[in-house]
């Protein structure tokens, strides 16, 4: 059985910045691999692919986790002749979007302009690419600016180019430079035509004109130095053809995706699955390098420097914590090992665990639940004691103490800390940032046991119960206090930001996933909590923009799904239709699941309900399918229920 070619990787790619059906790209890539691959059908920002474009401005290396955080190290090869554009802008051409070819392993786009068929296939960090030119007119492959400052040398001895790009958006990455190398066949490349430039004072392009009309070349990054982007063709690719690169590629992903041999009664259901658990092995992305001496090393964007061991990034924690590394425990717990300790390293080298890293960190979204990853990891035995002791250290020094700016660490700690709660006049969505902290306090809790920290769980217990102090038992929900202890008046739960993360009162009130118990007590017991859970879901999806000022895309998104106040297109949802089962409702959420994940979830452009956060959309699905849900991830138990799956086997 061949699993790849169940695959649809431009799944969730139609979507617009108001309403996402997933906000992807058709990533060509190794699983977890360094560079990747995408066609540019336009440029609208950071979206600049759509399954229905009929325009081709060329094939992208990309990092981009997110369009809401943009690429870096990024460029665009784009082949020409004729009239030679100096952009991308000018140098788009048309294309039939049906006859692209899209998999895991492979894109290949016939250019009707300059009738070139063009193809890509990845290694970790880099990859190999097939020019076919269907004409007599002089040939060119350009390489042609997106962001930053480009710089290129041509060493014809070796015939290839060497360029390299500053470009990142949006994160602290001192000295940041990503090295490329071009290598092409003796006597394929024109050296003394090859045309180099600048668009104003920054963004460089280089005219590649070429002698043959049918070559392979290949392609090498790095982040340290051009000599290493160099290693990575001799090592990675090593004078194999296009098709062997091809070949090993589809091996690993069908390795990958044999993971779980699942069965369905609908093949639509079977290619979702399939396609959904391809998306898990995307990110992150392997953000470290092998030196000549066969050394792991890694850039670090904080100051700039050469450290040792792994590195990992393009990942948002409070996206991917809840779904992805819980999965990761079940399909890929050698590299999520791996992954762990890069996140370790960038405490030690940073001084802060990470939050939202896309090269540097950028820090966009509230809270820390790398700590739930970290208590994830070492219940289920991932990684090894150092690793645990210095990620305990890291996740203690952001429960107590302020980063040195709101991207690092928790989001109002110190005052969290002062009053056991974060005030709404301190810092925005204090309500978020205090159900998440005292999450958090728990996760500490549940290391330090672990570890024999015995001294520390009292304390770390204690405040995992702060989430009390925002309870309002005459609305029942949480709400925000100010520093005198004053709740926000004029309270409406479907008021959407402000003292909440994209969401509303509804939706964060059920955000205690340590202490179901609790929380249940707190709302009358277990059955006034199965009530709530059904008034949840019975209410219709009004909402009100309140402190965004304007609408929002998720909200839209809820809207339109019609799943009562579950937004089951964003995070916060996600866990509330397993609560049902934890209380012993297994039906309901049965019921639930089962109709979110086959009316809002497919295969297809459209795929997902709202935006597929670096895996974590996707991995909903795998579980959804499976019948089990890792509701409280730092617990290694998870919950059952009926799965959409008719038999199911993970396979290690």
């Amino acid at each position: 059985m061949s699993r790849i070619q169940l695959v649809n990787i431009k799944q969730g790619t139609k979507s617009v910045p108001r309403f996402s059906q997933g906000n992807t790209l058709p990533l060509v890539q190794r699983p977890f691999g360094m560079t990747a691959f995408a066609p540019q059908t336009e440029r609208h920002g950071s979206w600049y692919y759509h399954p229905d474009a009929h325009s081709i401005e060329g094939i992208r290396l990309t990092h981009q986790p997110s369009p809401w955080i943009n690429d870096y190290g990024t460029f665009l090869m784009t082949p020409q002749n004729d009239i030679i554009a100096d952009n991308h802008g000018s140098a788009w051409g048309g294309f039939r979007p049906q006859n692209a070819v899209m998999t895991p392993s492979h894109v290949k786009i016939d250019f009707l302009r300059p009738m070139c068929d063009f193809e890509v296939t990845p290694t970790e960090r880099g990859a190999v690419c097939r020019l076919n030119f269907r004409t007599d007119r002089k040939s060119c492959l350009s390489v042609l600016p997106l962001m930053g400052d480009y710089e290129y040398t041509v060493d014809p001895e070796k015939n290839q180019i060497i360029g390299s790009t500053t470009g990142h958006s949006g994160d602290i990455a001192k000295d940041f430079r990503m090295y490329f190398v071009l290598r092409f066949p003796e006597g394929a490349v024109d050296f003394d035509e090859v045309k180099i430039e600048k668009n104003g004072t920054r963004e460089g392009y280089i005219h590649i004109f070429l002698n043959v009309k049918q070559v392979e070349y290949s392609l090498g990054t790095s982040y340290i130095s051009p000599e290493l982007a160099e290693l990575v063709i001799e090592r990675e690719i090593g004078g194999r053809s296009f098709d062997e690169i091809l070949a090993e590629n589809n091996g690993i992903w069908e390795e990958k995706l044999a993971r779980i041999d699942a069965q369905f009664d609908d093949p639509d259901v079977e290619k979702t699955f399939y396609t959904c658990l391809w998306r898990t092995f995307l990110f992150p992305h392997k953000c470290y390098e092998y030196d000549r001496d066969g050394r792991m090393i890694h850039y670090t964007p904080i100051d700039g420097s050469v450290h040792e061991g792994p590195r990992y990034t393009d990942n948002g924690f409070w996206d991917t914590a809840r779904t992805v590394y819980p999965l990761f425990t079940l399909i890929a717990r050698d590299e999520f090992a791996e992954m762990l300790e890069g996140f370790v390293n960038d405490y030690r080298e940073c001084g802060w665990l990470p939050r939202w890293i896309s090269i540097g960190e950028v820090g966009c979204m509230p809270s820390t639940f790398i700590d739930c990853v970290i208590a994830h990891a070492v219940v289920n035995g991932i990684g090894d004691r150092k690793t645990w002791e210095d990620a305990l250290d890291g996740m203690i020094k952001h429960a107590n103490n302020n980063g040195p700016m709101p991207r690092f660490g928790r989001n109002g700690a110190e005052d969290y800390v002062k009053y056991g709660y974060v005030p709404r006049d301190v810092c925005g969505e204090s309500v978020n940032l205090t159900l998440d902290a005292a999450y958090g306090d728990w996760c500490i809790a549940e290391v330090a046991k672990l570890l024999g920290r015995d001294e520390i769980v009292p304390e770390y217990l204690r405040r995992a119960k702060n989430y009390t102090n925002l309870w309002d038992p005459e609305t029942g929900f949480m709400r925000a206090k100010d520093t005198n202890g004053v709740m926000t008046p004029d309270f409406d739960p479907v008021k959407w930001g402000r003292d909440y993360t994209e969401a509303a009162a509804w939706q964060t009130s059920f955000a205690v996933p340590h202490d179901i118990e609790g929380l249940s007590e707190l709302m009358g017991g277990r059955d006034a909590m199965i009530a709530k859970l059904d008034a949840f879901f019975a209410e219709p999806p009004t909402y009100r923009v309140w402190g965004y000022g304007g609408e929002i895309h998720e909200i839209t998104e809820m809207a339109a799904l019609d799943y009562g106040q579950c937004s089951i297109n964003n995070q916060p949802s996600f866990h509330i239709p397993f609560i049902y089962a934890y209380l012993g409702e297994t039906e309901k959420t049965r019921y639930w699941v089962h109709k979110m994940a086959l009316e809002s979830f497919s295969w297809q452009d459209d795929g997902f309900p709202g935006d597929e956060d670096n895996g974590t959309t996707a991995a909903w699905y795998v579980f959804a399918c499976l019948g089990m849900y890792p509701l409280c991830p730092g617990k290694a138990d998870l919950v059952k229920f009926p799965g959409i799956a008719k038999k199911w086997e993970i396979r290690k």
